[in-house]
């Protein structure tokens, strides 16, 4: 390549007319460059046993021009001509110049003649191109060359100076300190630098140019001409300089590592924790004795949910990403791969996530169970309550009256009263049974439900039982000793007997309509409530044959009044067979009527209740019928993007990140739909026709969608890590794409062992059983099987990447140790950063070699330990 055409060269080459007219304008510029361009052409003609005395005149006869490029090029050029004659003297100046232009050098309108004719300007703006040429040109610090990287290295060698700040070839150099920096940072014992003058001369060794005092405004390439002589002199000092700069890398990388692995172990502690305490109280089943206690149980897990959680999830997913960041920096840098404490891999992490989330779908079950449990308790409570204190009222003074003996004293058609009643009341009894037996069935449920107030419901429905024993055992005996009586009595007042027998049953149908009337009920669904109001509307139907009834039995009485008025019967105005009076009748016929209303009026809201229900239940299934699906479709399309080969990666990059940022938008209808979920929750709806989609299944799948677009995120930024870090161009990325996804034949973005097998043969490798598996250890290191796309980058960029090794390192060390075999504490704090130099001091252990000195440190074992298993 030709330097001398590249826009480098004009940022330090003046033009012609510049240069000549600075000339003009300054001739102590001029003195200036011809003294220094003629000492430093005498540094090298020096090695050839000769000198010039006076550029332009000893250069003239072109013998020790073409003698100086021959010292400085170590080529050999075309035989000079030996004659005096001018033609003798242009032909060898041209050989020069050719020889000169053979380098890459446009030479601007600088000829032989001009040369030979003594042209001081054309001789100087000659000796300063060759200078540019074989001093200047090849000198490269840090991706920079020529004249910027003469500066930056100037720069770098006098940072610690002060009083020196160098921004240019000219004015920066024009107090001389700038040289003093530089001969006192690489030979120390030359300058005391402390007790230095400003505007200076000084000397260096004999191999060195003499330096007078600089005039105002130094000339540039004066300046440049010593700086570059000082630059070759030192460049020994470079490569120990460079062997720093390595090792400061190493060891950057080596901390930095260190740190990320802190990092990681810290957070997995603290979500492990976090999972410990958060396990026991998911798992704790210990229930409640109340509605109101279960409700704020739910309350609590809806906060856990919606509050705890979340930043959980997003601790979990960053901590996947900062573990695959980390090995993909350990495996850019030639690191081994880093393993976790014991319990905290990624792998443990998800175990213990996976314990989390089946304990919290066990909690909110049982806590649905626990509230319909409850509900369904508080309805039976209140039921046996309402059947026992009916039944306690009906029994209340049974067991008096049973045992009564008022018949041993009354008259025969008492006695046949007495008879009547009594068979009444058998009777009662009889239709009393199905009440007592639905009391003991409740309360068998009750217990079977694990009522918390057991004993008090067993206590009464005891209580009820043995109180309907000894009613039945004194209903008996009454019997026998009526029986026993009513052989003696034959007067029968069959209308009181009829009275009573079709009043008892209506008054017990009455009792049974006002209980039923007043009995709660609890559904769930539209149909259930439909079903009671057709219940309710057939017994509306039966209302005016009962009503005939009544009207009958009225009748009845008022027949029997009638035969009492018209015959004068001393039956003291009350019927002896029974105690249902028409005022009883009367006034729980009225009862019933006011409870009919009421009970239209309590189906009437509660089917309004059930149809607020239904619609909670189309809203929430109309949502999730259209989130769900959207999950699933973008779940796929993030799998379609992470293995399709549109664009660079820095595009699929972009792309992925936007689709993030329309995911994360999408954030406001999950929330929406969780609020819908709380109403349903708190309506205690606990089933939906109307979708296939619970709210645990739009968590889950909203989860599942955020780790899954930040993982695949993840790999991508990896993969553009491991591309530039390798060298490895966006066509060579695509090609390794196309053949990951022919050989990926379940579409799965990985490839199992077969199909790795069968791409590394169409690549080209030829491999046994053995090697295969060799390969196979390298790019499935937890032997899953599965080769991914990222091991398949490392794989096929591994031996052609330019990646630091021990032995680079370990040569490193030895040129900052002068080629010993072990280096000092000393050497480490000169020639590297103070942070950097402790680090090395705190690990490198004592070297015990032959050659060892008192506090001599082994540097081989510890650049070995940087690529192996080591605790640093």
């Amino acid at each position: 390549m030709d330097h001398y055409d590249s826009p480098q060269t004009n940022d330090y080459m003046q033009p012609e007319e510049d240069w000549d007219r600075d000339m003009l304008l300054d001739p102590a510029w001029e003195k200036q460059q011809r003294k220094t361009f003629t000492a430093w052409c005498n540094s090298h003609l020096r090695k050839a046993g000769t000198q010039i005395d006076n550029i332009e005149e000893d250069f003239r006869d072109g013998l020790k021009l073409m003698l100086l490029l021959e010292v400085i090029s170590g080529e050999r050029l075309a035989k000079p001509e030996r004659g005096k004659m001018r033609v003798h003297k242009i032909s060898n100046v041209n050989k020069a110049l050719d020889f000169i232009a053979s380098k890459g050098v446009k030479l601007v309108s600088i000829g032989a003649e001009e040369i030979v004719d003594g042209n001081a300007k054309m001789t100087l703006g000659m000796i300063w191109t060759i200078i540019l040429r074989f001093a200047i040109q090849d000198i490269s610090v840090e991706e920079t060359s020529a004249k910027e990287g003469l500066l930056l290295w100037c720069q770098r060698k006098t940072a610690p100076y002060k009083n020196v700040n160098i921004q240019n070839f000219h004015i920066s150099w024009k107090d001389g300190l700038g040289f003093c920096a530089l001969i006192h940072r690489h030979r120390p014992e030359l300058i005391d630098y402390g007790k230095l003058p400003l505007n200076l001369a000084f000397l260096l060794p004999t191999k060195f140019i003499f330096v007078r005092t600089c005039p105002l405004r130094p000339d540039e390439k004066a300046i440049m001409t010593y700086v570059s002589c000082y630059y070759h002199a030192f460049s020994g000092a470079q490569k120990a300089e460079t062997a720093a700069n390595r090792i400061c890398k190493v060891l950057a990388v080596n901390q930095e590592n260190e740190q990320l692995m802190e990092d990681y172990e810290k957070l997995a502690s603290d979500l492990l924790e976090w999972i410990r305490r958060t396990i026991p109280w998911l798992e704790n089943r210990a229930p409640e004795n109340t509605m109101q206690a279960m409700q704020q149980k739910l309350e609590d897990f809806r906060d856990y949910r919606r509050l705890h959680k979340p930043p959980k999830v997003q601790e979990k997913c960053q901590l996947e990403i900062n573990f695959n960041t980390l090995q993909t920096k350990l495996r850019l840098s030639n690191r081994p791969a880093f393993m976790p404490s014991e319990g905290k891999m990624v792998s443990d992490i998800n175990n213990a996530w996976g314990g989390l989330e089946q304990a919290e779908k066990g909690y909110e079950e049982w806590l649905l169970n626990e509230i319909r449990r409850l509900e369904r308790l508080d309805h039976l409570a209140e039921k046996f309550r309402q059947k026992a204190s009916i039944h306690e009222s009906w029994t209340d003074g049974k067991e008096v009256m049973l045992q009564q003996k008022d018949y041993e004293t009354a008259t025969l058609s008492e006695i046949k009263a007495l008879l009547k009643k009594h068979e009444a009341f058998e009777s009662d009894l009889a239709a009393h049974q199905d009440r007592v037996e639905q009391i003991a069935a409740i309360a068998q449920e009750l217990n079977e439900l694990d009522y918390y107030d057991s004993p008090s419901v067993n206590a009464r429905c005891q209580k009820i039982c043995d109180q309907w024993d000894n009613l039945g055992a004194l209903t008996q005996k009454r019997r026998e000793a009526l029986e026993r009586t009513e052989k003696l009595l034959e007067t029968i007042d069959q209308l009181y007997l009829e009275y009573a027998k079709r009043a008892a049953p209506f008054n017990n149908w009455m009792e049974g309509a006002m209980e039923d009337l007043q009995d709660t009920f609890i559904v769930h669904t539209i149909e259930e409530i439909q079903g009671l109001t057709t219940a309710h509307e057939q017994f509306k139907a039966t209302l005016p044959d009962a009503d005939k009834e009544r009207q009958a039995i009225l009748g009845i009485h008022n027949e029997v009044s009638k035969i009492v008025q018209t015959y004068h019967v001393n039956m003291a105005g009350t019927n002896p067979y029974t105690t249902i009076t028409p005022q009883d009748i009367n006034g729980k016929w009225d009862h019933v009527r006011q409870l009919v209303p009421r009970r239209d009026q309590a189906l009437m809201e509660e089917h309004t209740r059930q149809q607020q229900n239904e619609r909670l239940r189309k809203q929430f299934g109309a949502q999730a019928n259209v989130i769900g699906p959207w999950i699933q479709t973008k779940m796929e399309e993030i799998g379609r993007i992470s293995i399709e080969m549109h664009g660079t990666l820095e595009d699929q990059l972009n792309h992925l990140r936007q689709y993030e940022k329309s995911i994360i938008n999408y954030k406001p209808k999950i929330d929406q739909l969780e609020g819908d979920h709380q109403q349903i929750q708190e309506a205690l709806i606990f089933d939906n026709k109307h979708t296939n989609y619970t709210m645990e299944h739009i968590r889950v799948g909203w989860e599942q969608l955020l780790t899954t677009i930040a993982r695949t995120i993840n790999e991508v930024e990896n993969q553009i890590l491991t591309r530039d870090a390798k060298g490895i161009s966006q066509e060579q990325m695509n090609e390794f794409r196309a053949s990951f996804n022919h050989f990926d034949r379940k579409k799965t973005g990985m490839m199992d062992s077969e199909d790795f097998r069968a791409c590394l043969i169409s690549m080209g490798y030829n491999m046994g059983e053995a090697e295969f598996a060799r390969i196979m250890s390298i790019v499935d290191p937890n032997r899953l099987g599965v080769v991914t796309f990222q091991a398949f980058i490392d794989f096929m960029s591994r031996e052609t990447a330019d990646t630091d090794t021990a032995d680079q390192v370990m040569a490193s060390f030895k040129i900052l140790a002068g080629d010993k075999n072990y280096i000092t504490v000393d050497e480490l704090r000169r020639e590297l950063p103070p942070d950097q130099a402790e680090y090395c001091i705190a690990r490198m252990a004592p070297y015990s070699g032959p050659d060892a000195v008192p506090g001599a440190l082994d540097y081989m074992s510890f650049s070995t330990a940087l690529y192996g298993e080591s605790d640093l």
